[in-house]
């Protein structure tokens, strides 16, 4: 890519969700979202192949019109209140206008179409790009109207996003990067559950799935592995990533005493305090059905350890392409149980 036009595309990458963050005007806020969907669609089809130019003609048509219902919402709620501040949504309408398009956005259920599809066609990296950093915009829409919100629908959403596509929808995957979708779906689903109860905690949860799922998707990026299958053989590049990558997966999972189950012990607790106690027993319950794509991935990556033979043929074992950063982020996606007393005072 021309190095112009990279520094443009990256500058815009990172002022987009930035602008939409630090703005109280719905027209800023619809330009940064706009921003931040022209920046990315050229980085999903740099690849010049026909399925990377399918996802980005799928992102692009899907946030565009999300976009433009975004702008629908907040021309309407103007036209009804005079004025475009973002917290000071009051009318009915345009609520549910902008919880749809904000859905879309998320890929939250039952709008979740585009996102396994795009993350499949694009590369590893922009995958990872698309499952965090794009996440941002939208959800700290949603945090700034989450007073004005209705609860039930969002728990509708919440819990749609957890059992029956988060959970059911991984379950016959082999792809990798189309785990990981359903994977933000699941997240994405307890963060909205928990919206306009704790918006905190949906920060939290946020914060925790950015870094565990921008450590997984760097580990698939060192071993170069995309489907299931080949994660058999990436105890021959580098054996201690692999055995790292397992944990990282069952954070992922929110198995204790790792980081992933702490926002959801603390949303948890939350719901029960709130008397919902059957929501908060589903969403653990259901919660086992993406255990179990995150331990199928986990036994395929550790069927054969060293020095056991394999049933397909082994790769060379290059010199390692040290990346001492995803030290601090194995950290961060494994040991962060012990702080939950903390979080708890500040929440």
């Amino acid at each position: 890519m021309n190095p112009h036009a990279s520094t443009i595309i990256t500058t815009s990458l990172i002022m987009g969700p930035l602008l939409t963050i630090s703005s109280d005007h719905w027209i800023l806020a619809w330009m940064g979202l706009e921003i931040s969907t022209l920046a990315i669609t050229p980085l999903i089809a740099k690849q010049h192949h026909p399925r990377a130019i399918e996802a980005a003609t799928k992102y692009f048509l899907t946030q565009a019109a999300a976009s433009a219902l975004v702008l629908a919402s907040s021309i309407i709620n103007a036209w009804q209140t005079g004025q475009w501040d973002i917290t000071q949504m009051s009318d009915t309408f345009s609520r549910m206008i902008l919880t749809t398009a904000l859905a879309i956005k998320l890929g939250l259920a039952p709008f979740h179409f585009w996102l396994p599809e795009v993350l499949q066609g694009a590369t590893t990296m922009t995958a990872m790009i698309l499952t965090t950093w794009q996440k941002l915009a939208p959800l700290s829409l949603l945090v700034m109207t989450a007073q004005s919100m209705n609860a039930f629908l969002m728990v509708m959403l919440g819990l749609t996003s957890i059992i029956i596509i988060g959970g059911w929808g991984g379950l016959n995957q082999t792809q990798l990067r189309k785990i990981m979708a359903f994977s933000s779906i699941a997240h994405l689903g307890w963060m909205i559950t928990i919206l306009t109860l704790s918006p905190k905690l949906t920060m939290l949860m946020f914060y925790t799935y950015i870094i565990m799922t921008s450590t997984t998707f760097l580990m698939i990026k060192l071993l170069e592995t995309n489907k299931v299958s080949m994660m058999m053989t990436s105890w021959t590049k580098l054996p201690m990533l692999n055995a790292t990558m397992m944990l990282t997966l069952m954070s992922l999972a929110g198995l204790p005493p790792l980081t992933g189950f702490m926002p959801k012990w603390l949303i948890i607790q939350e719901l029960s305090k709130q008397h919902m106690c059957f929501t908060a027993t589903t969403m653990a319950i259901m919660s086992m059905l993406s255990l179990f794509f995150y331990l199928r991935t986990s036994y395929q990556a550790t069927i054969t350890l060293s020095p056991n033979s394999t049933s397909s043929p082994q790769q060379w074992r290059h010199k390692p392409n040290q990346k001492y950063y995803l030290t601090l982020m194995i950290m961060l996606s494994t040991a962060l149980l012990p702080i939950v007393p903390t979080l708890s005072a500040i929440i």
